[in-house]
């Protein structure tokens, strides 16, 4: 069956129909709750912006049990249940809803009809940049969705009041407004969108835990997808590329304290970093917040991407793809071991060019792995 050429948009009831109204659930954020615990101790912020710092990093760690549950119901499905419908699903494209909270936190919320062609603009730009998510797994790598079943991608937005986080809860996207000062609106970082909805592609592949070297892989694997989706937007060659994770979601108080991203493949460390991140496995230590940890890999993908040179997507990133989906789910894998996928994959990958492999090798020593 060939390949569906674009995701598709359903008629409104129909879109709405398959989505059940829940709380909200647990996630994969963007910002770590560190970054936010700082921004709720910072007594140069308005008393109301402080709490909605501290509100927001309260619940994150109950929000990630709920969304470890799921992974390991979505892990015991895919060992279970048959899967001679992966075929005939795949025919179909995914559908892409937008729905709005209104400020509210019931999900999904609201459906717009017509996303496409919606008056607000966090609507369509949320329906534009997911679609051409969809295309870029679909082109880059022949991936129907994050399934690769055509698995409806549903997003999210309006969520809460002056909401300064974007996350995956196992089932959608959801997407905050930011406070206006330190972050602004979550969608306008075409790579934070990407970021959130490859921690559903680690969820339907590899399955990553949420928890120590597992952990960072899980983080970096959605920073590299999410560097890689703007660059290929953008056009960019890896020389051309900041390789900058957030960077147009930075507010302008953010700005004003010389941050200009969330996080930095290229140099992790960097002041110009709200989060920064180690860059060796030398400073690795279990119990991490993987928003920390995943700096080491990151790095390394950078690397490997430098030497390589053309496209991140098209020789580097399909290394990295086949390392996250071309293996039965491994959730406490290393990152030895995920180092070391990709280097057997570079060699199968990319038999007579022997440079590749060299690069990748390279990069992962440099990085103490």
């Amino acid at each position: 069956m060939s390949r569906p050429s674009r995701p598709e948009t359903a008629p409104c009831a129909a879109r709405l129909a398959p989505h059940r109204r829940h709380a909200a659930g647990c996630g994969c954020f963007i910002i770590p709750t560190r970054v936010l615990d700082r921004f709720a101790q910072d007594e140069q912020l308005p008393e109301a912006q402080r709490k909605s710092f501290a509100d927001a990093a309260s619940i994150e760690t109950e929000w990630r049990k709920v969304r470890s549950a799921s992974q390991q119901l979505m892990r015991m499905a895919h060992s279970v249940l048959p899967t001679g419908m992966t075929a005939l699903a795949a025919a179909a494209p995914p559908v892409v809803s937008v729905f709005d909270c209104r400020h509210g936190m019931a999900l999904p919320g609201t459906p717009f009809c017509d996303p496409a062609h919606a008056t607000d603009e966090t609507a369509r730009r949320t329906f534009a940049e997911t679609t051409a998510m969809a295309e870029f797994l679909r082109l880059a790598f022949n991936r129907n969705s994050l399934d690769d079943a055509g698995m409806g991608l549903l997003s999210s937005i309006h969520f809460s009041v002056g909401y300064n986080n974007a996350f995956w809860n196992g089932l959608q996207m959801t997407y905050g407004d930011g406070d206006g000062n330190i972050f602004i609106d979550f969608t306008r970082s075409n790579d934070v969108i990407a970021h959130e909805l490859t921690h559903g592609l680690t969820e339907y592949t590899a399955g990553f835990a949420y928890r120590n070297q597992a952990g960072g892989l899980n983080e970096s694997v959605s920073d590299v997808f999410g560097s890689m989706f703007r660059q290929w937007r953008a056009g960019q060659s890896v020389q051309q590329a900041d390789w900058l994770i957030g960077r147009d979601i930075m507010g302008p108080g953010a700005l004003a304290r010389g941050y200009t991203c969330l996080r930095d493949l290229a140099n992790p460390g960097a002041e110009h970093c709200l989060s920064p991140q180690p860059a060796h496995f030398d400073q690795y230590r279990n119990g991490m917040d993987p928003h920390d940890s995943s700096g080491i890999p990151n790095q390394a993908f950078y690397r490997a991407a430098m030497a390589i040179g053309g496209h991140s997507w098209e020789k580097t990133g399909r290394i990295w793809y086949h390392a996250l989906t071309g293996y039965r789910p491994s959730p406490n894998l290393s990152m030895r071991s995920f180092a070391n996928r990709t280097r057997s994959l570079a060699r199968q990958i990319f038999g007579s060019e022997p440079s590749i492999r060299r690069a990748v090798d390279q990069a992962w020593l440099a990085v103490g792995l």
